[in-house]
């Protein structure tokens, strides 16, 4: 998805979601970025497992899901730093791609997030969640499946016959193994924050409605790193589905604080 406007972009921005989760999850919230910051470029891709890529194996590293994401970008022509935007395990591979390769990354919006070595399994995943996950990856009926997912994801939206049926459709055209959802869960718990943080400017959003990751992960991260935090009161873990609104106008007060606006 690029910008049409005819001025050279002031930003590129990168989207990436998170386990078991495609593109197509955003839903429009890629054309209301694009909307209001109409001078940036707003790019998607899928994680290896994922989406256009549910025939490919799912990485169990995350490091190995930034190489791809790297690959990727570069195949699109892409050659600036881009600021990246990422969902939960999204935020693993911005953190990492950020830290190993930080003249590619110019700035980092992590959203319902969590790494080990700043926040306890529990939290990182609450173990209700965990059950849910785990007994719907069993489960042979697909509704039952993304009405799970649309539970532990939305606070504001857990009962969405429209959306849900949405996500089945999605689903069905692009299945997710269940092997490759074990791989990625294998590499989010994996996955531990450096020891040194990114040096990018860095934005941490998380929702007290979260009923996935506990919404003190994100708090710990901004902590550990100096990063700004916002905390939205009433939204679950997917932010951007919950109120979009509210994460645009938090990426532009950041943005203007950083150019001193």
């Amino acid at each position: 998805m690029i910008s049409n406007n005819s001025t050279p972009p002031q930003r590129s921005w990168l989207l990436l979601r998170g386990l078991g989760r495609e593109s197509g999850h955003w839903g429009d919230f890629p054309a209301r970025l694009q909307a209001a910051r109409p001078q940036d470029r707003v790019l998607l891709l899928d994680l290896p497992g994922n989406g256009v890529l549910h025939r490919q194996s799912s990485p169990a590293q995350i490091d190995a899901m930034t190489e791809h994401c790297r690959t990727a970008l570069r195949a699109q022509g892409h050659a600036g730093p881009v600021h990246l935007l990422c969902l939960s395990m999204g935020g693993m591979v911005a953190v990492d791609w950020a830290c190993r390769y930080p003249d590619e990354i110019a700035a980092l919006v992590l959203i319902s997030s969590s790494l080990r070595g700043l926040s306890r399994w529990h939290q990182r995943m609450r173990p209700v969640a965990l059950l849910r996950l785990l007994s719907a990856l069993i489960s042979p009926s697909l509704q039952w499946r993304e009405s799970q997912a649309l539970a532990l994801s939305s606070a504001q939206r857990p009962l969405d016959a429209t959306l849900l049926q949405h996500w089945c459709a999605m689903q069905q055209a692009r299945p997710v193994q269940r092997l490759n959802l074990l791989r990625q869960l294998l590499a989010a718990a994996r996955f531990r924050a450096p020891q040194t943080g990114p040096s990018q400017p860095l934005l941490v959003l998380a929702g007290a409605g979260d009923r996935l990751v506990d919404p003190v992960c994100s708090q710990r991260i901004a902590a550990a790193w100096l990063g700004r935090h916002a905390w939205h009161p009433s939204a679950g873990h997917d932010l951007t589905l919950d109120d979009g609104a509210w994460v645009i106008e938090q990426i532009g007060r950041w943005l203007d604080s950083l150019e001193g606006r």
